[in-house]
């Protein structure tokens, strides 16, 4: 579906050439974000080549980190792979990179997510099961020196275990409470509330506020959404699906990206149950929701959500937990997508994607200001 955003003066010559495969959720006149991608984001150094990008987060100084995984270079680039960690300006200039095996820590044997905190150290989990399972979350300095290893590798006893997490995948610090929410993730089905200084366990729930249950779902129920009921009908399933990607909102909410059931679910701090939201019900593909970002501005007025199945951005009412509008479609074209995974975004309201499997890269979308839909 093609559409004209009719914007204020500064916006009224500007082309929006991002393609659009779904309608409005609501009526006219409608102020909504405005983006352009930009197609030479980031420049990479020394001929280096990224593999699948797992993750992106950005930091305090608006410095954006990108997470990828060294191991799915092909062979025949795996001399000029960059390292794991890679930080780039607003502009996308180089800054640094470190990251992967050494002594003193476990890193992961497949790199999932990645988040920067409020005091500027950089979260780190993994979702790799060979040769063991990625049961650790690790906390470094922003220049790569380990702080705080949370779990070991193979150790996970499952739900109910609150020393190790299993194949997380994803984290997010509160200043608040100086607590790290985590998306524990692959292999459990709940979030994990720790300490960020310590590690120690503080509380933990499943979907729906619940306890987290084991078994695991079956493959097949994964695949399919987990839930032989029609997306979108009902609740949806009590337990979590994969818990894919978590944040905290100012507004001292948790929201939850239960990716295979593609929903949104919101809780208090304390793990309970406030509402949730399916997204794109409709869509081919059931993984709707892997990752979530905030708008820029102090109201968080918008809930970005990468659909990775669909290969489209979901513009959420943060309040209502409706989408509002969709752009991207799946290609390898600037400002397409091809696994879109995580997302995050900057104080300018810039938008920034990762993209995994087939992917293997980082986008920016550049914040153009608000338009209005007639």
């Amino acid at each position: 579906m093609n559409r004209k955003r009719l914007a204020g003066a500064v916006l009224m010559s500007l082309v929006i050439t991002l393609p659009v495969d779904q309608p409005l959720a609501q009526g006219p006149d409608v102020d909504l974000p405005v983006f352009e991608v930009e197609p030479s984001w980031p420049m990479l150094p020394n001929d280096w080549v990224l593999g699948q990008v797992a993750s992106v987060t950005v930091d305090r100084s608006d410095q954006v980190w990108v997470l990828h995984r060294p191991r799915t270079v092909p062979d025949d680039e795996k001399a000029v792979a960059a390292p794991p960690v890679l930080v780039f300006d607003i502009d996308g200039a180089f800054v640094r990179a470190w990251g992967g095996p050494a002594d003193g820590y476990e890193w992961p044997a497949n790199e999932h997510g990645i988040h920067a905190d409020h005091e500027g150290n950089i979260w780190i989990g993994g979702n790799g099961s060979d040769p063991a399972s990625d049961d650790m979350l690790l906390k470094f300095t922003p220049e790569g020196e380990l702080l705080l290893q949370i779990g070991r590798r193979g150790q996970s006893g499952g739900n109910a275990d609150t020393e190790n997490l299993m194949r997380p995948a994803e984290s997010f610090v509160y200043p608040e409470t100086t607590e790290v929410f985590v998306a524990d993730g692959y292999g459990n089905r709940r979030v994990i509330v720790l300490d960020a200084q310590t590690g120690a366990f503080k509380r933990m729930w499943g979907g729906f506020g619940g306890e987290p249950r084991d078994p695991q779902p079956t493959p097949a129920r994964a695949a399919g959404g987990g839930s032989d009921v029609p997306r979108g009908e009902g609740p949806g399933p009590q337990q979590f699906g994969t818990v894919h990607g978590i944040e905290v909102g100012l507004d001292g909410r948790v929201y939850v990206a239960d990716r295979n059931n593609g929903r949104i679910q919101r809780f208090t701090l304390d793990g309970a149950f406030l509402e949730q939201r399916f997204v794109n019900p409709d869509g081919e593909s059931a993984l709707t929701v892997a990752g979530m970002a905030f708008s820029g501005d102090w109201e968080q007025t918008f809930i970005y959500v990468a659909d990775q199945g669909n290969s489209l951005i979901h513009v959420v009412d943060r309040a209502t937990l409706e989408v509002l509008d969709s752009f991207g479609r799946n290609g390898e074209a600037p400002g397409e997508f091809r696994a879109l995974h995580h997302i995050a975004t900057d104080s300018k309201g810039n938008i920034y994607t990762a993209e995994a499997q087939r992917g293997r890269r980082a986008q920016k979308f550049k914040f153009l200001g608000m338009a209005s839909w007639l």
